[in-house]
C-alpha cells in the first residue's frame, strides 16, 4: 500500500497498491556556498544538476517534484533539510524549473518515481 506523507507524518493512502508514496511540503533551495563540497552520498554537490536531499530516501532515488503547475524531475544525493517543517533541499537548476526563488521557499509534492538508473544518475 502507498502512504501520503505530510509534515513528517505517514498515513495509509487510498490510492491502490501500485501508487508510489506522495509527500507534501515545504521545499527550500540549496545554498550556492555549498557548490563543490561532497554530499552525503560521496560525490560533489553541483548547483547546474537537477539533484535534492531528502532525510530517508535512498540516493539514487528518481522524484518527480511539482510546485504549482510545474514539474521537474530530481534525483537524491544528498541527506536534509535539517530545518524543522521542511521535507526536501532542491538545488538551484531544480528550483529555477519549479519557479520556486532561488532565495527562498516554496510548497511542493513529491512523487516517487523509482530507483536511480545504472550508475547511480
Amino acid at each position: 500500500m502507498a502512504a501520503t506523507v505530510q509534515a513528517g507524518k505517514i498515513a495509509p493512502a487510498a490510492a491502490a497498491a501500485k501508487s508510489p508514496a506522495v509527500e507534501t511540503g515545504i521545499a527550500a533551495v540549496y545554498s550556492d556556498k555549498l557548490q563543490g563540497r561532497k554530499t552525503a552520498s560521496g560525490e560533489p554537490y553541483d548547483r547546474a544538476l537537477l539533484t535534492a536531499a531528502h532525510k530517508t530516501l535512498p540516493f539514487g532515488t528518481r522524484v518527480k517534484v511539482t510546485h504549482k503547475h510545474n514539474t521537474v524531475t530530481v534525483r537524491i544525493n544528498d541527506r536534509g533539510p535539517f530545518t524543522a517543517g521542511r521535507i526536501v533541499d532542491l538545488s538551484p537548476a531544480a528550483a529555477r524549473a519549479l519557479g520556486i526563488d532561488p532565495q527562498g521557499i516554496g510548497q511542493v509534492r513529491l512523487e516517487v518515481l523509482g530507483a536511480a538508473r545504472r550508475g547511480g544518475k
